[in-house]
C-alpha cells in the first residue's frame, strides 16, 4: 500500500497538559477516501490542523504526500487542498474574484485562470451565483465555494474538516458526488472528518474512530460492522401492551438499547428473532410491529466509545 498520509505516535499537548491527540498511528493509501469519525473534542480538527501544518505536533510524526508536516511543510501545502471548518472568504468579494485570487496566489498562469475558474464553479454548482458578492451567499453556498478553492491548484490530497455540517440535503448531496466524482475520476486522496455516520458509511474506503485522541478502532464500514456483528430486535407494543412487560421478555435476549417507538434489545447470542416471536407468543404479549435491524456504524461507535456522537464537549481551542 503506497500511502499518502503516515502517520506514528503523533501527539499534540495544549496548555495545561490537555492531550487533544495523545499518539496516533494511521496510515491512509493514495486514491482512498478516509472517514475519521468522533465527537466534538475527540481530536479530529486538532489532527487535521497538523496533518495540514497548521499547527506543529507535540512529539511523534506525520508525512502528507511523502513530506514531512514539521521540516518540509511547504511541500506539504502545494500537495494539499483544504477545506476546514471555518472558511476564510471575504464578504465584499464575489465568488468568481475569490476563485482567481486563489489561483494567482498558486501561481497558476493568468491564460488559464478564466476556464479553470468557469470549470470550478460549474463543479460546485455555483456559476449562476458567480458574480454575486459573498455577503449575500447562503452557509452550504459558502461551503461549496470552500470546496472549489481548495480545488484550485488540483491537489493529489484533499482534506475536508466536517465539510456538510448545517448544509441542507440539497447542498450535502452535491458535496457527496464531488467528493465521490474525485476519487473516481482523478485520484485523489479525500481525508474526510466527519460527525455523521450516514457521511462515513456511504463514502468512505476504511473509517477510523477517534475517541479522547486515540484511535479506538478502523477498518472498513463494512467490517467494523461485521466486527460488531448482532443485529437489534425493535418491538412497539400493541395496545394493552406496556413497555415494562416488553423489557422482561425481550431483556432475556441481550442488552436493551434506547429507541424512541418502543423497546429495543442487541441480541447477544441467546436467541434470534424467531425466538423473539417464541417468547412473546408464550407470555401471550402482542406486539404493534417487531424490526430486525442489521447493525450500523452507530452500533460500532457506541460499541467502541460508550457514547454517541452528539453532546460531548468542545475541543480544546489552541492557545492564543
Amino acid at each position: 500500500m503506497v500511502s499518502a498520509i503516515e502517520i506514528r505516535g503523533l501527539v499534540r499537548e495544549f496548555k495545561g497538559g490537555i492531550r487533544a491527540v495523545a499518539g496516533i498511528d494511521l496510515d491512509v493509501a493514495s486514491g482512498e477516501i478516509y472517514g475519521f469519525l468522533g465527537p466534538n473534542g475527540a481530536g479530529k480538527s486538532t489532527t487535521v490542523h497538523m496533518l495540514t501544518t497548521l499547527l506543529p505536533p507535540t512529539a511523534g510524526s506525520a508525512k502528507v504526500g511523502g513530506f514531512d508536516v514539521v521540516t518540509e511543510g511547504a511541500k506539504v501545502r502545494a500537495t494539499i487542498g483544504a477545506a476546514l471548518q471555518e472558511a476564510a472568504l471575504d464578504p465584499l468579494l464575489t465568488g468568481r474574484e475569490h476563485l482567481k485570487l486563489q489561483l494567482a496566489l498558486h501561481g497558476i498562469p493568468r491564460e488559464e485562470r478564466g476556464s479553470r475558474t468557469d470549470e470550478l464553479l460549474g463543479r460546485v454548482g455555483l456559476r449562476l451565483a458567480a458574480d454575486r458578492k459573498i455577503s449575500g451567499y447562503s452557509g452550504g453556498m459558502k461551503r461549496r465555494l470552500d470546496l472549489a478553492l481548495a480545488l484550485a491548484h488540483r491537489p493529489r490530497i484533499l482534506f475536508l474538516d466536517e465539510p456538510t455540517t448545517g448544509l441542507d440535503p440539497q447542498s450535502r448531496s452535491a458535496l457527496w458526488n464531488e467528493v465521490v466524482r474525485l476519487k473516481r475520476d482523478e485520484g485523489v486522496t479525500v481525508f474526510l472528518t466527519t460527525q455523521y455516520l450516514e457521511e462515513a458509511d456511504l463514502l468512505a474506503d476504511r473509517v477510523g474512530i477517534i475517541d479522547h485522541g486515540r484511535i479506538v478502532a478502523e477498518g472498513t464500514p463494512a467490517s467494523l460492522k461485521a466486527e460488531i456483528g448482532r443485529p437489534t430486535v425493535e418491538a412497539l407494543p400493541a395496545n394493552g401492551t406496556t413497555t415494562e412487560t416488553l423489557e422482561q421478555i425481550l431483556g432475556r435476549f441481550g442488552e436493551l438499547q434506547p429507541s424512541t417507538s418502543g423497546v429495543a434489545v442487541r441480541l447477544d447470542g441467546r436467541g434470534d428473532l424467531a425466538g423473539v416471536v417464541r417468547a412473546l407468543d408464550s407470555a401471550d404479549v402482542r406486539v404493534a410491529d417487531l424490526h430486525l435491524h442489521a447493525p450500523t456504524l452507530d452500533d460500532v461507535f457506541l460499541a467502541k466509545t460508550g457514547r454517541s456522537l452528539e453532546g460531548s464537549e468542545e475541543e480544546p481551542s489552541p492557545p492564543e
